[in-house]
């Protein structure tokens, strides 16, 4: 097959696949019905102060699975609908931060700083239409180098990365994680730990299990949902519960605020945002293509430089950024929704995630079976049709139909979903522990996961209290079990060599750069400390 005929394969995939119903007599595909309702799912969930869309992801995957079973047909929709959560989610964040300056996620908190200002000035509206254009163009501009870069570099690892190299890779990245992730990278490297003694209990090739203290509960190792679940959902749960206690008398009645003069964004309106996008754009997707640095830091640079942008070019009587500039929500919002597509390039070309919502993609492909995320799902045949490169082109084409959801639907959504940021945190998050566990025991009907599912949990919460970010923990919980087959090939085709890591100077670079990566990291750390 040519490289044409793959892209139609992969979109027929989606168009003629399973329908969900049909609709005057023309069956609807269960793709595009999936990820429909992940957009309107993570649009929601996002406008939700204290849910994310990792949270959302991780709850409905253990789901999604039981109820499509484990088998090849199940991946298109189950990954459609979680794409569908991480392009809404990011949309849906800047809902509470421009009405009520409440970031209903991380990335969204920057969008405050000119979203409710503007809210304040009666123009509430206009802020949310800033924010959809921008939110969305970013995607869009993200997906287009997912598609362009993704092959690329998948075909460069795969020419040019044997065993030993895609071992010292996989020890790069996680250092990469380590020292850019958390409170500090000595914390970091401590999370990583963690998640490597974790995911090594129980598991290897050795006849007797490993880590187990001989007891039958350990010996068959952790789940990966117990592990992720419990870390990530269970632990943020228990402490937003300590914070809405510490809370609880600080509480207030939101002021109402009334909409007045034109809502509308003008012609020249998109104009003048339009290189504060673009520019935002190329940051957040650069940004995203880096495993472990996410949606913070990407908002939070696209808004500095656009405020650069703004000081030299700002027109006379214009409010600067801090004060109602709509080119400050759109830098904002640009920024932080270019990763989600970029952050599946190491995902997609490496089989590396580099935030918490690719550890889901990553898991819905290993629960799934049938698609291996990693440099040869992009291998060209044309004697034999490489059903993974089939199911990788029908993933981009649920990628190009939730952006086609967003563009049209997207703003009305984002207005209907203003009604959860009423919901309070007290009857919210029980529901979410609910889902958790039901989600967890689901996927796995013993009371031993539910245990695991909760003593995660609480490991999750104690690494919260110190300020050490669970999602190094997670990366390499889901990179553990890879690291260790990666080795323990280099190690057998290298003849028993134990210095297979330093067999070439391309594994003896990566192994430099994380050693050059962490010591960086804290000797940045140390002059942050001194300067403070």
């Amino acid at each position: 097959m040519q490289p044409l005929d793959y892209i139609i394969a992969g979109m027929q995939a989606v168009i003629f696949g399973p329908a969900a119903f049909e609709l005057l007599g023309v069956p609807i595909p269960l793709t595009l019905v999936m990820v429909f309702a992940g957009v309107v799912t993570g649009i929601l969930v996002g406008a939700t102060p204290g849910l994310a869309g990792p949270m959302a992801m991780a709850i409905s995957l253990p789901i999604l699975i039981s109820f499509f079973g484990y088998n090849v047909e199940a991946l298109l929709p189950v990954l459609g609908f979680l794409i569908g959560i991480m392009k809404g989610a990011t949309l849906g964040g800047a809902v509470p931060a421009i009405l009520f300056n409440t970031p209903g996620t991380p990335d969204a908190y920057m969008t405050t700083l000119d979203g409710y200002p503007l809210t304040k000035q009666g123009q509430s509206r206009k802020a949310l239409k800033v924010a959809h254009l921008s939110s969305v163009s970013g995607d869009t501009f993200s997906d287009i180098a997912l598609f362009v870069c993704a092959p690329f570099v998948a075909l460069m690892v795969e020419r040019h990365l044997d065993f030993p190299e895609k071992t010292a890779l996989l020890i790069l990245s996680l250092s990469f994680i380590a020292a850019v992730i958390g409170g500090s990278p000595g914390k970091g490297l401590i999370s990583v730990a963690l998640g490597l003694i974790a995911v090594f209990i129980g598991g290897g090739e050795d006849f007797y299990p490993r880590l187990s203290l001989g007891t039958d509960a350990l010996a068959g190792g952790f789940s990966i949902m117990t592990a992720i679940l419990g870390v990530l959902i269970v632990g943020a749960v228990l402490k937003e519960y300590e914070d809405l206690w510490h809370r609880s008398n600080l509480s207030g009645a939101r002021e109402r605020i009334v909409d007045h003069g034109d809502q509308r964004l003008t012609r020249a309106e998109v104009l003048r945002i339009a290189p504060y996008i673009g520019q935002s754009s190329i940051v957040g997707t650069l940004i995203g293509a880096l495993p472990g640095i996410g949606t913070t830091l990407a908002a939070a640079l696209g808004y500095q430089l656009g405020r650069v942008r703004n000081e030299r070019r700002r027109p006379e009587g214009a409010p600067a950024f801090g004060e109602g500039a709509i080119e400050g929500v759109a830098a904002t919002e640009a920024a932080n929704s270019s990763v989600s597509g970029s952050n599946l390039i190491p995902v997609l070309g490496l089989g590396i995630p580099g935030n918490a919502a690719a550890v889901f993609i990553i898991l819905a492909t290993d629960s799934i079976g049938g698609f291996t995320p990693g440099p040869s799902v992009f291998r060209f045949s044309e004697n034999v049709v490489n059903t993974e490169l089939v199911l990788v082109f029908g993933l981009f084409t649920a990628m190009l139909f939730a952006n086609l959801v967003n563009w049209t639907f997207g703003g009305a959504f984002m207005r209907a979903a203003t009604v959860m940021v009423r919901v309070p945190k007290r009857t919210l998050l029980p529901v979410v522990l609910l889902l958790t566990f039901t989600a967890v025991y689901a996927q796995e009907p013993s009371m031993a996961s539910l245990w695991f599912t909760l003593s995660f949990g609480i490991l999750g919460y104690l690494m919260r209290k110190v300020d050490m970010s669970p999602l190094p923990f997670v990366i390499a919980f889901v990179l553990g079990g890879s690291l260790e087959n990666s080795a323990r090939q280099a190690f057998s085709a290298t003849g028993g060599d134990p210095y297979f890591l330093f067999s070439s100077w391309i594994s003896i670079f990566f192994l430099a750069g994380s050693v050059v990566t962490v010591v960086l990291a804290l000797r940045q750390k140390q002059t942050d400390s001194t300067q403070a």
